[in-house]
């Protein structure tokens, strides 16, 4: 039997706007100790634990010199002079627990060679810990390499051109031009492909290992799931409840967790009562010739019945005492489907359809609710941001000596870097900075008012959970009130499935 197996590929950019660099970076994944030649500062990370495996894999053009860690990634960034460059692409693929090392490292040969290929550098470190979470980052360049390995340019300008093929003059008087790559790297649909291809890259070695599990890289859409997707974490976030500190994005993510288990649970007994009606109601035969839907009450009489003639060799204490316990157990039953308007199976199979449909809104509510969660988190955590780093620029305006501005502005490079990404992001969204405290409030309210609605949703999922359990304890009191032959029939039906 084939099982599903967690799966885990993300992508992301090392980008200077983010205060972040290529060669940190790569010291940090790698465990070693390297210098950033374009800021000058030091990343010492030889001292981190859980590094398993690193090696650099280059493309044929590359310079050998590249294939040493330090050489390579200060390449990077001193070819990059803008602050807001794009240093690295960086995948990060959760490894199958299942296999050892050995045949990690040739999983992670056989996926990125698709990089080198492509004329990529790679740099790949991976993580083992031994806690059940094996890991591998893969470090990839965005420039590509000439034959002679020198580094192009990311892109070039194209003049466009206007039907009769001739260049278009601007009211400016320059002529109109577009921004075109120069490889198709950065495309959506290179993404999905990569996606895709780390999928079917494990998979071939699972198989290849005799492991029963696979992973799969469509979504809960896709795959026709539906749950409601988690949250990203982030890196803070994650260290934090590591340690066993609740945060913020934490709590959210086991709200919709726990909201996915009961609709998951909702929707499985929903399909298994329905499968039971149908059964059911094409082999109670002495109902046929009647123009009616069987009465529920009916059927649990059978039971009772069924049940009296089960147990006559017995003592007649212990028949009455079953027989009452039975009886008060069929009672409290009619009572709860009496109160449901519920007495025949069509009845049943009505009230869970109208349960399904309640469900699939409340799920359609949630969904809405968190996304909007996300969205506000984002704003909040974005907003302290901007605020926090935002002392610092206003510190460093008011250095009026030069020197000291500049000793200033190195030694707080990153939060100047933070400020301007955060700030840019307000600017595109139209945020009035001036009123940002009064405004981050609102979006505190706006996320704790959401937070409560989405606990009542959750409270109504359990309302369900409960009436679909009720609806099965009449399955299971009906589906024995069926003749002796059509319950063992039942009984041989589970066991083969």
């Amino acid at each position: 039997m084939v099982t599903i197996a967690i799966y885990h590929c993300s992508i992301q950019i090392i980008s200077r706007s983010d205060g972040r660099s290529a060669v940190a970076a790569a010291a940090y994944r790698s465990g070693t100790n390297l210098v950033n030649e374009w800021s000058g500062r030091p990343a010492n990370y030889d001292r981190k634990k859980g590094i398993a495996y690193s090696e650099i894999m280059l493309p044929d053009n590359a310079p050998a010199s590249f294939s040493d860690r330090q050489t390579l990634w200060n390449s990077v960034e001193m070819n990059e002079k803008r602050a807001d460059a794009q240093l690295a692409r960086e995948i990060e693929v959760a490894l199958p627990r299942e296999l050892p090392l050995e045949e990690h490292k040739k999983i992670i040969h056989a996926y990125c060679q698709q990089f080198v290929d492509a004329g990529m550098c790679v740099d790949f470190s991976i993580h083992d810990k031994h806690d059940g979470n094996p890991h591998c980052h893969i470090m990839l360049t965005m420039r590509a390499l000439d034959e002679n390995g020198k580094w192009l340019p990311k892109s070039h300008q194209e003049f466009e051109l206007d039907e009769r093929g001739e260049r278009i003059r601007l009211p400016n008087g320059r002529w109109k031009s577009r921004k075109v790559d120069t490889v198709d790297w950065n495309s959506h649909e290179n993404a999905e492909r990569w996606r895709a291809s780390w999928a079917e890259t494990v998979n071939r070695f699972l198989e290849a290992n005799h492991a029963p599990e696979r992973i799969d890289h469509r979504s809960n859409a896709e795959r026709g799931l539906e749950e409601l997707p988690t949250i990203h974490m982030g890196v803070a976030a994650c260290a934090m409840e590591k340690k066993g500190i609740p945060t913020e994005r934490g709590d959210i993510n086991r709200k919709i967790r726990a909201a996915n288990r009961i609709i998951r649970e909702i929707r499985n007994r929903i399909n298994d009562l329905k499968e039971w009606l149908s059964e059911l109601s094409s082999k109670l035969e002495k109902f046929a010739e009647e123009s009616r839907s069987p009465l529920l009450s009916e059927l649990l009489w059978q039971h009772i019945e069924q049940e009296s003639q089960r147990i006559q060799k017995y003592s007649q204490h212990f028949q009455l005492l079953h027989t009452v316990e039975i009886g008060n157990d069929m009672m409290e039953t009619l009572r709860k489907l009496n109160a449901k308007d519920i007495y025949t199976l069509a009845d049943l199979e009505n009230a869970l359809t109208g349960l399904r449909e309640k469900v699939e809104a409340s799920r359609s509510v949630v969904k809405g609710k968190e996304r909007r969660m996300k969205e506000l988190k984002k704003l909040i955590d974005t907003g302290r941001q901007y605020l926090r780093t935002d002392l610092i620029r206003k510190e460093r305006n008011g250095i009026r000596f030069k020197k000291k501005r500049e000793e200033f502005e190195e030694s707080h490079h990153a939060d100047l870097v933070l400020w301007q990404a955060a700030n840019k992001f307000f600017h595109a969204k139209e945020v009035n900075m001036a009123t940002l405290p009064d405004i981050i409030k609102a979006w505190q309210a706006e996320l704790a008012t959401l937070t409560a609605e989405h606990d009542a949703e959750y409270e109504k999922l359990k309302q369900y959970r409960k009436e679909v359990k009720d609806l099965d304890t009449v399955h299971r009191q009906a589906e024995k009130a069926m003749t002796p032959e059509q319950s063992q029939h039942k009984a041989k039906g589970r066991e083969l499935s």
